[in-house]
């Protein structure tokens, strides 16, 4: 059964008595029912036809308590990313797109490496950006996920709004078993706030128009504080552990050390950074032991996508690769 908001009527009124859903008769569910009609005006039938065809999905259960940032050491979540054929593909697609890229990097002062790295990481280019139905994935998440419901109940009524403002066909949409949708993976709350309409068709599709698309990503990295041409980040070169002085940063953000207070105490990094750039000490698993990295404001600002140190990583390294091998094709 197709339901679009603007179809809803027609819906309801050919529609026949269906059977009890997941999420039929939950408290939870019609708590917020309540509250969607409420603080949005969403008519009281339409979301009770909705949830009554929403389905708990156990898989995205098992999915969301297994992420590969939390069960994998650096240098296997590494191999994951840091493939010849994702680094080609990014080639191919930044080939493809180079006008669109140019421009949404002119636009919003960012790296156009880093944007096709991050399609390249969520989605392989486009190629696979979610089987699950999003209203199953938010609506197990909200309801059936007691560690993180809060969040994905927000997110929830995020999907809700989105799909009226957008005239997006909520029964059909798919994306990730987190809710994420579309090329760049935009959860809800971020295709509400960040994305754009770059094409100027007076929509913002994430799915289908890589205008939208690649200018969204460069619109989300800029709206987080992206600082055109500052180093993301650069490996300690110098042997052993930095001194205790300089502790391991918890949540990635530069604040009181520089590359400079580093170097004066014989901590150096290849390449070398500016001395008076703010940097945080990052460390990161290998077989044979921790490597250190001294990272800059723009590797947090890469954990405003995904707040992994991990993922920022892959991130940064596949866009170094994609750069290098785009240019040594001749561009």
């Amino acid at each position: 059964m197709t339901i679009t908001w603007f179809g809803l009527i027609a819906s309801l009124l050919l529609a026949t008595p269906g059977c009890a859903g997941d999420f039929q008769g939950n408290t939870e569910v019609q708590s917020f029912i309540n509250e969607m009609v409420k603080r949005h005006q969403f008519p009281r039938e339409q979301l009770v036809d909705l949830f009554a065809h929403a389905r708990k999905r156990d898989d995205i259960l098992e999915a969301i308590a297994r992420p590969a940032e939390k069960t994998k050491p650096w240098y296997e979540y590494r191999k994951i990313f840091l493939t010849p054929q994702r680094i080609s593909g990014g080639v191919e697609f930044w080939k493809a797109n180079a006008a669109i890229l140019e421009r949404a990097a002119s636009h919003f002062d960012m790296d156009p490496a880093i944007i096709v790295a991050i399609i390249g990481v969520e989605t392989r280019y486009g190629k696979h950006t979610g089987s699950y139905r999003v209203i199953d994935a938010l609506s197990t998440l909200a309801f059936a996920y007691p560690p993180r419901s809060k969040f994905f109940r927000s997110e929830l009524e995020q999907f809700l709004i989105l799909t009226r403002e957008e005239d997006v066909d909520v029964d059909e949409v798919k994306g990730s078993y987190a809710g994420a949708m579309g090329y760049g993976q935009f959860i809800p709350s971020s295709y509400r706030s960040y994305a754009v309409d770059f094409s100027g068709d007076g929509k913002r599709n994430l799915w289908n128009d890589l205008e939208d698309i690649i200018g969204s990503v460069a619109n989300y990295f800029h709206q987080h504080g992206w600082t055109t041409n500052q180093a993301i980040g650069a490996r300690v070169s110098s042997p052993g552990k930095p001194p205790s002085e300089f502790p391991i940063s918890d949540n990635l953000k530069p604040a009181d050390l520089t590359a400079g207070d580093f170097a004066a105490k014989g901590v150096l990094s290849t390449p070398k950074l500016p001395a008076s750039q703010p940097v945080a000490l990052l460390e990161l698993e290998q077989p044979q032991g921790p490597e250190y990295w001294l990272i800059g404001n723009n590797f947090y600002v890469i954990t405003r996508y995904n707040r992994s140190p991990l993922y920022a990583m892959a991130v940064f390294q596949l866009s170094e690769a994609i750069r290098d091998a785009y240019q040594q094709s001749g561009h």
